[in-house]
């Protein structure tokens, strides 16, 4: 088997606030490995270093990526001995399955020096401030830029054809849907399409579907139906026994973005700006939500209105990834405090016995 390594979002700075899929995106884990008492500039590093060793053993590593520090983690998942070792510290919490079983918390306090951060106290307590302060601003930011998003969406709506957007619909149903049921339960996994971070938006779309056989790529415009069809070909899937993986919109998790079937080696995704992307494979297929969908000259006729709606969401984003970005600083003022005064060979000996455990599985 080909070695394959996924990146993916299990959590979002979203308009409706810091919302996760984690629950989702561990499901069927046997055991997990909570890395606890710490901050994200401690625990990052050390997923990184038990999925790189540990992912020279095994086919499959899976690797979560933090939404609030670029290049940092949020955990990693070994999908072949069904454990994970995630990060736990602020905001990210998980509803425990079977604490002390499932669930192995992994005190790393212990590699503190208390006496080293007790002057620091009074910054700490004003950082955790500042990046509640300013994480709370980006997400009102986001909100506003959704409510204008549904202004963008209101003229498309308007002019669609719901009889051939139904039509577009169920051509991809008979396309990929054609076979007898599967006897078996489908499983649904939830993940994101992107993050929302403090670069702007980030995704790992053609990562995520450059080895499989088919992908639809889904134009279109705001309101022509794009996540309303990707729902209906998710439940088509589910009534099939057919898995399927289900990313959310960063923006807003209650809108869809993109499914996969690995069963059928097939991805649909929304194709459009902030993740717009364009056929580079023979079998790369576009479905134009806009053209098969929207009343011809829609564009034209509403050009000032969705100009100047444009103009106001871009703003938003902007304003929201600014407080992303200032929220970014304090973590790293504070973890900088952490990591220096954190004893290293006590982590680095928490890190080989975790390994070791692995090893021996």
């Amino acid at each position: 088997m080909t070695r394959r390594e996924r990146h993916i979002y299990a959590a979002g700075n979203t308009a409706r606030g810091y919302k996760t899929f984690f629950e989702s995106v561990l499901e069927g884990m046997e055991r997990i490995y909570y890395l606890a008492g710490v901050v994200e500039g401690i625990t990052s590093p050390l997923i990184e270093t038990i999925g790189t060793e540990m992912g020279r053993k095994t086919d499959r590593v899976e690797w979560i990526h933090s939404p609030f520090e670029n290049g940092q983690y949020d955990g990693v998942i070994f999908p072949e001995w069904k454990v994970a070792i995630m990060d736990s510290s602020y905001p990210r919490m998980t509803r425990p399955f079977a604490p002390g079983v499932t669930e192995i918390h992994v005190n790393l306090q212990t590699s503190l020096n208390v006496d080293q951060l007790s002057p620091y106290s009074a910054q700490i307590s004003g950082w955790f401030e500042g990046i509640e302060r300013k994480s709370q601003e980006a997400y009102e930011a986001f909100g506003e830029a959704l409510r204008i998003h549904d202004e963008w969406e209101a003229p498309y709506i308007e002019n669609l054809d719901r009889d051939k957007a139904n039509l577009v619909t169920d051509e991809l149903l008979g396309l990929l849907f054609s076979d007898e049921p599967l006897s078996k339960p489908a499983n649904v996994r939830r993940m994101y399409l992107g993050a929302a971070t403090p670069l702007g938006p980030v995704d790992h779309i053609m990562k995520l579907t450059d080895h499989l056989d088919k992908r639809y790529y889904i134009k279109g415009r705001p309101g022509s139906g794009k996540s309303t069809m990707l729902k209906k070909l998710v439940n088509e899937a589910v009534k099939q026994g057919l898995d399927v993986e289900v990313y959310h919109c960063g923006l807003d998790p209650h809108s869809l973005d993109m499914v996969i079937l690995p069963e059928k080696s097939v991805a649909l995704f929304d194709s459009t700006a902030p993740h717009e992307y364009f056929p580079s494979k023979p079998s790369d297929e576009v479905v134009d939500m806009y053209e098969r969908a929207i009343t011809p000259g829609t564009d034209e006729k509403y050009e000032e209105e969705l100009l100047d709606i444009k103009v106001r969401y871009t703003q938003k984003i902007k304003e929201a990834t600014a407080c992303l970005a200032v929220a970014k600083e304090l973590r790293d003022q504070l973890n900088n405090v952490y990591v220096e005064a954190t004893d290293q060979q006590r982590l680095k000996a928490v890190v080989q016995a975790i390994i070791g455990r692995l090893s021996r599985m």
